[in-house]
Protein backbone atom coordinates (compact mmCIF):
# COMPACT_ATOMS: atom_id res chain seq x y z
CA UNK A 1 0.00 0.00 0.00
CA UNK A 2 1.23 3.51 -0.85
CA UNK A 3 2.61 5.52 2.13
CA UNK A 4 -0.16 8.12 1.92
CA UNK A 5 -2.87 5.47 1.58
CA UNK A 6 -1.45 3.88 4.74
CA UNK A 7 -2.10 7.20 6.51
CA UNK A 8 -5.65 7.34 5.10
CA UNK A 9 -6.16 3.76 6.31
CA UNK A 10 -5.06 4.81 9.82
CA UNK A 11 -7.86 7.37 9.68
CA UNK A 12 -10.31 4.65 8.64
CA UNK A 13 -9.25 2.63 11.69
CA UNK A 14 -9.98 5.66 13.91
CA UNK A 15 -13.49 5.80 12.43
CA UNK A 16 -13.94 2.07 13.08
CA UNK A 17 -13.00 2.52 16.75
CA UNK A 18 -15.79 5.14 17.05
CA UNK A 19 -18.34 2.82 15.36
CA UNK A 20 -18.28 5.08 12.31
CA UNK A 21 -18.14 3.61 8.80
CA UNK A 22 -14.37 3.13 8.41
CA UNK A 23 -13.39 5.55 5.69
CA UNK A 24 -10.31 7.74 5.95
CA UNK A 25 -8.73 10.42 3.81
CA UNK A 26 -5.59 12.53 3.65
CA UNK A 27 -4.71 15.47 1.43
CA UNK A 28 -1.14 15.84 0.22
CA UNK A 29 0.53 18.92 -1.21
CA UNK A 30 4.22 19.16 -2.10
CA UNK A 31 4.59 15.55 -0.94
CA UNK A 32 3.44 16.38 2.62
CA UNK A 33 0.17 15.59 4.35
CA UNK A 34 -1.66 18.86 5.00
CA UNK A 35 -4.96 17.40 6.25
CA UNK A 36 -6.40 14.13 7.49
CA UNK A 37 -9.89 13.05 8.48
CA UNK A 38 -12.25 10.11 8.89
CA UNK A 39 -15.99 9.64 8.79
CA UNK A 40 -17.83 11.31 11.67
CA UNK A 41 -21.47 11.18 10.56
CA UNK A 42 -22.67 9.45 13.74
CA UNK A 43 -20.49 11.52 16.06
CA UNK A 44 -21.46 14.85 14.50
CA UNK A 45 -25.00 13.71 13.62
CA UNK A 46 -24.39 15.18 10.18
CA UNK A 47 -24.92 13.56 6.82
CA UNK A 48 -22.17 15.86 5.51
CA UNK A 49 -19.42 14.57 7.84
CA UNK A 50 -17.79 12.28 5.28
CA UNK A 51 -14.02 11.80 5.49
CA UNK A 52 -13.44 13.58 2.18
CA UNK A 53 -15.50 16.67 3.05
CA UNK A 54 -13.94 17.00 6.51
CA UNK A 55 -10.47 16.59 5.02
CA UNK A 56 -11.15 19.25 2.36
CA UNK A 57 -12.38 21.65 5.05
CA UNK A 58 -9.20 21.14 7.09
CA UNK A 59 -6.94 21.62 4.06
CA UNK A 60 -8.75 24.81 3.02
CA UNK A 61 -8.42 26.18 6.53
CA UNK A 62 -4.72 25.30 6.71
CA UNK A 63 -3.94 26.89 3.33
CA UNK A 64 -6.41 29.76 3.85
CA UNK A 65 -8.00 29.19 0.45
CA UNK A 66 -10.80 27.14 -1.05
CA UNK A 67 -8.65 26.29 -4.06
CA UNK A 68 -6.65 23.13 -3.44
CA UNK A 69 -4.84 23.17 -6.78
CA UNK A 70 -1.62 21.18 -6.65
CA UNK A 71 -3.04 18.85 -3.97
CA UNK A 72 -3.97 15.18 -4.10
CA UNK A 73 -6.38 13.21 -1.92
CA UNK A 74 -5.90 9.61 -0.85
CA UNK A 75 -9.17 8.04 0.28
CA UNK A 76 -9.84 4.47 1.35
CA UNK A 77 -13.25 4.20 -0.37
CA UNK A 78 -14.59 5.45 -3.69
CA UNK A 79 -16.26 8.85 -3.20
CA UNK A 80 -20.04 9.19 -3.18
CA UNK A 81 -21.75 11.83 -5.39
CA UNK A 82 -21.41 14.53 -2.71
CA UNK A 83 -17.71 13.87 -2.16
CA UNK A 84 -16.93 13.57 -5.88
CA UNK A 85 -18.58 16.97 -6.30
CA UNK A 86 -16.58 18.38 -3.39
CA UNK A 87 -13.36 17.19 -5.06
CA UNK A 88 -14.30 19.10 -8.21
CA UNK A 89 -15.36 22.23 -6.33
CA UNK A 90 -12.17 22.29 -4.23
CA UNK A 91 -10.05 21.95 -7.38
CA UNK A 92 -7.99 19.05 -6.08
CA UNK A 93 -5.71 17.78 -8.84
CA UNK A 94 -6.05 14.04 -8.31
CA UNK A 95 -7.71 11.49 -6.04
CA UNK A 96 -6.23 8.08 -5.28
CA UNK A 97 -8.79 5.49 -4.21
CA UNK A 98 -8.30 2.30 -2.19
CA UNK A 99 -11.58 0.40 -2.68
CA UNK A 100 -14.63 0.49 -4.94
CA UNK A 101 -18.08 1.27 -3.53
CA UNK A 102 -20.47 -0.70 -5.74
CA UNK A 103 -23.57 0.71 -4.01
CA UNK A 104 -22.79 4.44 -3.74
CA UNK A 105 -19.53 5.13 -5.54
CA UNK A 106 -19.48 7.83 -8.19
CA UNK A 107 -15.98 7.45 -9.58
CA UNK A 108 -16.73 4.45 -11.76
CA UNK A 109 -19.12 2.17 -9.87
CA UNK A 110 -22.61 3.71 -10.04
CA UNK A 111 -21.53 6.50 -12.37
CA UNK A 112 -18.45 8.64 -12.89
CA UNK A 113 -18.92 12.27 -11.93
CA UNK A 114 -15.21 12.97 -12.37
CA UNK A 115 -15.42 12.10 -16.07
CA UNK A 116 -18.08 14.76 -16.71
CA UNK A 117 -17.16 18.07 -18.33
CA UNK A 118 -17.01 20.41 -15.33
CA UNK A 119 -14.91 23.59 -15.11
CA UNK A 120 -12.25 21.65 -13.18
CA UNK A 121 -10.99 18.18 -14.06
CA UNK A 122 -10.02 15.89 -11.18
CA UNK A 123 -7.84 12.98 -12.21
CA UNK A 124 -8.32 9.70 -10.39
CA UNK A 125 -6.57 6.39 -9.91
CA UNK A 126 -7.43 3.19 -8.09
CA UNK A 127 -4.38 1.93 -6.24
CA UNK A 128 -3.28 -1.71 -6.20
CA UNK A 129 -2.55 -3.61 -3.00
CA UNK A 130 -5.29 -1.89 -1.01
CA UNK A 131 -7.28 -4.99 -0.06
CA UNK A 132 -7.30 -3.82 3.57
CA UNK A 133 -9.45 -0.83 2.53
CA UNK A 134 -12.32 -3.11 1.51
CA UNK A 135 -11.61 -5.73 4.18
CA UNK A 136 -12.07 -3.25 7.06
CA UNK A 137 -15.50 -2.29 5.67
CA UNK A 138 -16.60 -5.93 5.44
CA UNK A 139 -15.44 -6.56 9.02
CA UNK A 140 -17.13 -3.40 10.27
CA UNK A 141 -20.54 -4.23 8.81
CA UNK A 142 -20.27 -7.85 9.98
CA UNK A 143 -19.56 -6.61 13.52
CA UNK A 144 -22.32 -4.00 13.32
CA UNK A 145 -24.89 -6.68 12.41
CA UNK A 146 -23.82 -8.69 15.48
CA UNK A 147 -24.26 -5.65 17.74
CA UNK A 148 -27.74 -4.94 16.39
Amino acid sequence: MNEFMIEAFKEAKKAYSKLEVPVGAVIVKDNKIIARAHNLRETKTSSLAHAEVLCIEKACKKLNTWRLEGAQMYVTLEPCPMCAGALIQSRIDKVYIGAKDFKNGCVGSMCNILDENFTHKVEYEYLDNCEDCSKILTEFFKELRKIK
